[in-house]
């Protein structure tokens, strides 16, 4: 799980930091209150930096997944008929 550092608390436990940015994933630092950084393991990283995936990897990660959805098309006519 994502945790947010002060800047000043990540500098004194950047060791921490890291373990649980490997352990948990990626860890955001703010500085001012304001989120600047984040820091990730570099297995994360590289993952992302392999580019885009296939789209049947992308709708397994959506947020979406299990939500159901009424795909029906709808019958109605259209309505340049309905003037009619």
């Amino acid at each position: 799980m994502a945790r947010v550092w002060q800047l000043q608390e990540a500098r004194n436990k950047l060791g921490e930091v890291i373990e649980e940015a490997i352990r948990h994933g990626p860890q955001v630092i703010t500085k001012h209150g304001v989120e600047t950084a984040v820091v990730l393991s570099c297995a994360q990283y590289r993952r992302m930096l392999l580019g885009p995936k296939e789209l049947s990897e992308f709708f397994r990660q959506s947020p979406l997944v299990g939500v159901e959805l009424d795909l029906r098309r709808d019958l109605s006519p259209p309505r340049d008929e309905l003037a009619q």
